[in-house]
């Protein structure tokens, strides 16, 4: 979606950006990021809002970190930065008094753009990935992202993947699939297999790719979005077993006081994995059709090699 690329790390510090006052940061990031924008990607203003977005991305974990004097460049939400860059773009200028009603459209269009991720399976087939967001509160989820205009699912899933945990997926998709002019034939077999749900009015797809060693070394490579990555038991997922989805029916029975206890605990659980649950009977019944029967038994965990294996999967 974006068309301009933040500095490498290692080159922050040459940046001019740290002697720069608020104003003149404005201008280089609507220069970079708006007006230099093909003309028919200027005609929409969510297009216009996401690369907004990416500006202020931008300024607060790359050009905010190198000013001489953190002070002259105060953090800003999102909305507010939006509206800065509206009075100072001068593209932008003459559409200041419609900011809110476009910064609330952009924002109801951005929950309608479809997802795609994928599910990754451990190699014994009863642990998946996930990962959990920045801020305060944030539930946990399988890594996935938007889909950029015109990008196939496939990619997007790769790219998304590759961002939050640092696996790379290429290898478990055919070609075509990754190739940017790919269209998706109506009937076409899943492989890999996907499952594709609306939730909310989003249409969100994710893959399932078995096989992930448990012992990869995950890292994300985005910045303020991925807090943490790890793996689950599918049997401590909420809805996996008939006793969590039931909220404990069938065990201890010593009273409505120990009944709400655990009912709480179910919803706070379901609360937690929120994004994960709606798809859980697909991949059980999924899982249930295409495990293989001879899986070589788990070795004991002190016996797992302390050595990472590439963030990769098997070609």
């Amino acid at each position: 979606m974006a068309y301009a690329q933040p500095l490498p790390a290692h080159l922050a510090h040459q940046s001019s950006f740290a002697s720069l006052e608020l104003s003149a940061v404005l201008d280089d990031l609507a220069a970079r990021f708006i007006v230099n924008l093909p003309a028919e990607e200027l005609e929409s203003m969510d297009r216009v809002c996401f690369q907004i977005e990416q500006a202020h991305w931008y300024y607060e974990d790359f050009v905010r970190p190198m000013a001489s004097n953190p002070s002259l460049l105060p953090s800003y939400t999102l909305k507010a930065f939006s509206l800065l860059m509206f009075k100072s773009c001068p593209l932008l200028h003459d559409l200041v008094p419609q900011h809110a009603q476009i910064w609330t459209s952009f924002m109801q269009y951005k929950e309608r753009v479809p997802v795609c991720g994928a599910v990754l399976i451990n190699e014994w087939w009863d642990k998946v990935l996930l990962v959990k967001g920045w801020t305060k509160g944030s539930s946990w989820s399988f890594p996935r992202g938007k889909i950029n205009k015109e990008e196939p699912e496939a990619m997007c899933a790769v790219r998304e993947v590759l961002e939050e945990t640092g696996y790379d997926l290429t290898a478990s998709f055919p070609p075509a699939q990754l190739h940017p002019s790919y269209v998706e034939r109506e009937g076409h077999e899943r492989v890999p297999y996907y499952v594709e749900l609306v939730i909310r009015e989003q249409k969100i797809r994710l893959y399932f790719v078995p096989g992930v060693s448990e012992r990869t070394r995950f890292e994300t490579r985005t910045r303020k979005e991925i807090s943490k990555i790890e793996w689950f038991s599918l049997s401590d997922l909420p809805t996996w077993s008939k006793e969590v989805a039931s909220g404990g029916a069938g065990g201890n029975k010593k009273g409505k006081g120990a009944a709400r206890t655990k009912s709480e605990l179910a919803n706070g659980r379901q609360a937690k994995f929120y994004m994960v649950t709606p798809f859980i009977s697909h991949l059980k019944l999924w899982i249930d059709r295409n495990k293989p029967r001879n899986l070589p038994p788990r070795p004991a965990a002190s016996s797992l090699s302390p050595y990472p294996v590439p963030a990769r999967a098997p070609s």
